[in-house]
C-alpha cells in the first residue's frame, strides 16, 4: 500500500484503495499512507475525521518523523496555512468538503489529497449539500416578508398538519409528497408577488428552493412528533456531477474499508463521480483474519410470523455456550420494536449482562444494538468473541433517503436492488464483523436468505475467509 500511494502521489494518477474490514479496524494501515506522505518531497493534503487526527499527530507521525530521514513540517487546520508551506496538511472532511464544494479557495488546486474514510464519503458529501430549514429560517421569513407573515404562519400550520398525517415509522422521516409539495410552491409563489422579494428572501430558503426546483431532487420531512414540530430537507440524488470537477483539480488517494464489492469498484465509482484511476482491494488474511459463521438452514424467513420467536430461541442457544458465558457479545437486530424486545426478554434471564444501545460493564457482558449504534461504538468497545446477526442489514425502504434513492433507480430503470440495497448491506456487513475478524471468533447469521436467495453467493463471499458450520457446539458435561 505503500508503495501504491508513493505512485500515485509521484505519477499524480489517482487510486482507489480498499484497505479490508480487519485492517481498517486495527488502523494499522494509515502508517504506510503516512510513510509515503512524508518522504514525498511536496506538500500533501490528509483529510480524516478529528477524533483520528489525534493518534496520528501525538504518536505515529512523531514516531515515523524519528525513523525516517526527512524533516518534513506537518500542521492540522481547516485551511492551507500559507502559499509557500511544503509540508503535510491534516484537515477534516467537512472543511475540505466546504471549500472544494463551496469555491472558497481553502485549499489550492494541484496538491496531493489523501482521504482516509472513503466508507462514509458519501454520507459526509450528501450531509454537506443537504439544504435544512427548521424553525429558525420560518422566523427569519417572517422577519423578512412582514406584510405575508399572516400567509407564511397560516402555510406553515396547513404544511405541519400535512407532515403530521405521516403514519409513524421508526425514523420519523417522509419523502415529501404531492400535497407538501403543493404548499411550498404556494408559499414560494406567494414570495414572489411580493415587492423586493429578490433581495429579502433569505439565504436558506433561496438555497433550498434552488434545491427543490432542480431534476433529481431528494426533499423529505423530519418530524418531532412530541414536539409538534418538522424540519424540511432538501439534497441532490445524483452526487457525481458535483464531485467529478473536484477530483479534476488534483490527484487524489482515496481510502476505505469497504466502499465496493469488486476490486475494480465500478458502482461506487460511477456515484462518487471517479473517472478511470488505479483500483486496488486487499483481502483478508486467512491466518489471522478468518471466523467461524454458524449458519443454520432450518429458520424461518424474516417477514414470517414465527421468525422472531424462533431467532429469540437460536440466540438464547447461542449466549449460552462456554464462549459466550466467558467472553464479550453482541446481538445486532435491525428491527426496533424486536430489538426492544430481545433486550428486555435477554435482561429478565441474564440479568445486568445485558444492555440495549449502551456499554456492558462486565468483561462477559451482552450488547443488544442495532447497525448504526454499533458501527460508531466498535472503536471504544473489546472486540466481541461472538458476533450474532438476526437479519441481513438490508436499507429499509421506510427511510426517506432510501425512497428517495430508490425512487430514482425506479426512473431510470435501474436494478436498485443490486446497485444499491445489495452493495450497502455488504459494506454494512464487512464494517461490523471486522472486531471479529480481529478476535478470531464467531459471527451467527440467523437471515435464511443467504441460503435460499441468488445473492447469498455474494454475501458470503464477502464474508470470507470463514469456517462455515450449521450446527452449535453444546458444551459436553460428564456427569460423575
Amino acid at each position: 500500500m505503500a508503495r501504491l500511494v508513493a505512485r500515485a502521489l509521484r505519477l499524480g494518477r489517482s487510486a482507489l484503495i480498499q484497505t479490508g474490514g480487519a485492517s481498517a479496524y486495527r488502523g494499522d494501515y494509515r502508517l504506510s499512507y503516512l510513510m509515503s506522505a512524508l518522504i514525498w518531497p511536496e506538500p500533501a493534503v490528509l483529510v480524516l475525521p478529528r477524533s483520528l487526527q489525534g493518534r496520528l499527530l501525538q504518536v505515529d507521525i512523531p514516531n515515523l518523523l524519528q525513523r525516517l530521514p526527512v524533516v518534513k513540517p506537518v500542521q492540522a487546520g481547516q485551511r492551507w496555512p500559507s502559499p509557500d508551506f511544503r509540508g503535510v496538511l491534516l484537515t477534516d472532511p467537512n472543511s475540505w468538503l466546504s471549500s472544494k464544494l463551496g469555491g472558497l479557495g481553502h485549499f489550492p488546486e494541484g496538491i496531493a489529497t489523501l482521504i482516509d474514510g472513503g466508507d462514509h464519503l458519501e454520507c459526509w458529501v450528501r450531509s454537506h449539500l443537504t439544504c435544512t430549514l427548521d424553525d429558525a429560517d420560518w422566523t427569519a421569513l417572517m422577519l423578512a416578508y412582514p406584510s405575508q407573515q399572516s400567509a407564511i404562519r397560516d402555510l406553515r400550520v396547513r404544511l405541519t398538519h400535512a407532515s403530521f398525517q405521516h403514519p409513524p415509522n421508526p425514523y420519523n422521516g417522509y419523502l415529501l409528497d404531492g400535497r407538501e409539495r403543493d404548499l411550498l410552491n404556494e408559499l414560494h409563489q406567494r414570495l414572489n408577488e411580493t415587492p423586493w422579494q429578490q433581495t429579502a428572501l433569505p439565504p436558506a430558503w433561496t438555497a433550498f428552493w434552488t434545491q427543490l426546483a432542480q431534476a433529481n431532487t431528494l426533499a423529505w420531512v423530519s418530524v418531532d412528533r412530541q414536539q409538534g414540530r418538522f424540519v424540511l430537507h432538501c439534497a441532490p440524488v445524483n452526487l457525481a456531477p458535483h464531485l467529478n470537477p473536484i477530483w479534476q483539480q488534483q490527484p487524489v488517494v482515496l481510502m476505505g474499508a469497504a466502499v465496493d464489492v469488486a476490486s475494480r469498484a465500478q458502482t461506487y465509482r460511477e456515484q462518487m463521480g471517479l473517472d478511470d484511476l488505479t483500483c486496488l482491494k486487499f483481502a483478508a488474511d486467512r491466518h489471522h483474519d478468518s471466523i467461524q459463521l454458524y449458519l443454520p438452514d432450518r429458520l424461518p424467513m424474516p417477514n414470517t410470523s414465527h421468525f422472531q420467536s424462533a431467532v429469540l430461541q437460536e440466540i438464547r442457544d447461542l449466549l449460552s455456550g462456554a464462549t459466550a458465558r466467558q467472553h464479550f457479545s453482541v446481538v445486532l437486530v435491525s428491527d426496533t420494536p424486536l430489538k426492544a424486545q430481545i433486550g428486555a426478554t435477554l435482561a429478565a434471564e441474564l440479568g445486568s449482562r445485558v444492555r440495549v444501545d449502551a456499554p456492558p460493564q462486565a468483561p462477559n457482558g451482552i450488547l443488544v444494538t442495532d447497525w448504526a449504534y454499533w458501527q460508531v461504538a466498535q472503536l471504544d468497545l473489546p472486540c466481541p468473541q461472538q458476533l450474532i446477526i438476526t437479519t441481513l442489514p438490508l436499507p429499509s425502504l421506510e427511510d426517506p433517503l432510501v425512497a428517495g434513492r430508490v425512487a430514482h433507480y425506479k426512473r431510470h430503470r435501474q436494478d436498485w436492488f443490486r446497485l444499491y440495497l445489495l452493495p450497502e448491506a455488504i459494506r454494512q456487513l464487512q464494517l461490523a464483523i471486522a472486531p471479529v475478524q480481529v478476535s478470531q471468533g464467531q459471527v451467527a447469521l440467523l437471515d435464511n436468505r443467504v441460503n435460499h436467495r441468488s445473492y447469498g453467493r455474494q454475501i458470503l463471499a464477502a464474508l470470507d475467509p470463514a469456517a462455515r458450520r450449521s450446527y452449535v457446539d453444546t458444551p459436553f458435561e460428564l456427569d460423575l
